[in-house]
């Protein structure tokens, strides 16, 4: 049958587009319960993270509070310039880094290795009583665990009447000692977190086909072998992306655990940008200089996220975006 030209030439009818706001509302009431259940943690960083930022502003202003945001007087890079100025400035920056990077060091890893050994436990109760056991700690608060090294180390503690009545020895300052302020910090996060970052690992281990084992075993390779072409590529992944958040988080070492260990003996190596903040910011009510610290820590950790993230694309890693 032949077209006739005028249905030939007739022009294709246009389909009305549906209204953008009507598919948006069919989109939420398909999606309401996904919505709901985000919408506590999009308040939280809504009220916490992102209104606050409103007040960066007063670290370039010498903020009082009795004139408030709009009438306290700019002062540019004051704060920023006093930031780099003060000898006691660097030395808690020094510090910050100190303990940051040797948690990076130290800790990270301890997560990586546990998650490793639990996965080559053939016997499944046992693995998850040795799981639970190692990530108990991560529900403790720090005031719990501080506590609990406190009664072990100090003076007249368990570890020093040991020391005192089986060999002899001096009791030991391990709470004043300046030197072993940092090793303390970084054995009670590997206490506390270790066991926690193991579930992360688990979780990506347990997407790895068991064909993978067999086959590198009837090729004759052992349990080394398997870890190390198996096991550790199939986590890297993970790894990679944990450990540039961890990156981000370099400027800060963790108030409440900080600022629990501190007395004025082990101070001056102890001290760090965020119980700095509180004892020159918060306690003397230098509220611009608080803020100028938190810009300049958000400012490096941005930084070093952005730049682990393109160092990781560089490898062949996926990164985080």
């Amino acid at each position: 049958m032949e077209l006739k030209d005028t249905e030939v030439n007739q022009p294709f009818l246009k389909i009305p587009k549906e209204n953008k706001w009507r598919r948006l509302q069919k989109r939420i009431i398909k999606d309401r319960y996904l919505i709901f259940l985000a919408l506590p943690g999009i308040l939280y960083f809504l009220v916490y993270r992102y209104i606050p930022m409103g007040g960066i502003v007063i670290a370039f202003k010498d903020y009082s509070a009795f004139k408030g945001f709009v009438d306290s007087p700019w002062v540019g890079m004051k704060y920023f310039k006093l930031l780099f100025s003060e000898p006691e400035v660097i030395r808690v920056i020094w510090n910050t880094l100190q303990i940051s990077f040797l948690q990076i060091l130290f800790a990270f890893p301890i997560s990586i290795v546990l998650a490793l050994m639990l996965n080559e436990l053939r016997n499944q109760v046992f693995k998850r009583i040795v799981q639970s056991i190692v990530y108990l700690p991560h529900f403790l608060s720090w005031v719990v665990v501080v506590g609990i090294t406190v009664i072990f180390l100090r003076n007249e503690g368990m570890l020093n009447n040991f020391l005192v009545s089986v060999f002899g020895m001096e009791p030991i300052g391990f709470l004043t000692d300046p030197h072993l302020f940092k090793p303390l910090i970084i054995l009670q996060v590997i206490w506390k977190e270790s066991g926690w970052g193991t579930i992360i690992f688990l979780a990506a281990l347990a997407g790895v086909n068991p064909n993978l084992y067999e086959a590198a075993e009837m090729d004759g390779a052992g349990r080394w072998r398997k870890i190390w072409h198996i096991t550790l590529p199939a986590i890297r992944s993970t790894i990679v992306i944990l450990l540039i958040l961890r990156l981000g988080n370099v400027m800060e070492s963790g108030f409440e655990q900080i600022f629990l260990m501190l007395n004025p003996f082990n101070m001056d190596s102890g001290n760090v940008l965020d119980t700095f903040v509180y004892f020159k910011g918060i306690q003397q009510a230098n509220y611009s200089f608080a803020t100028a610290v938190g810009l300049f820590k958000g400012l490096v950790g941005l930084i070093l996220v952005v730049a682990a993230n393109r160092l990781a694309k560089k490898f062949g890693e996926e990164g985080l975006y």
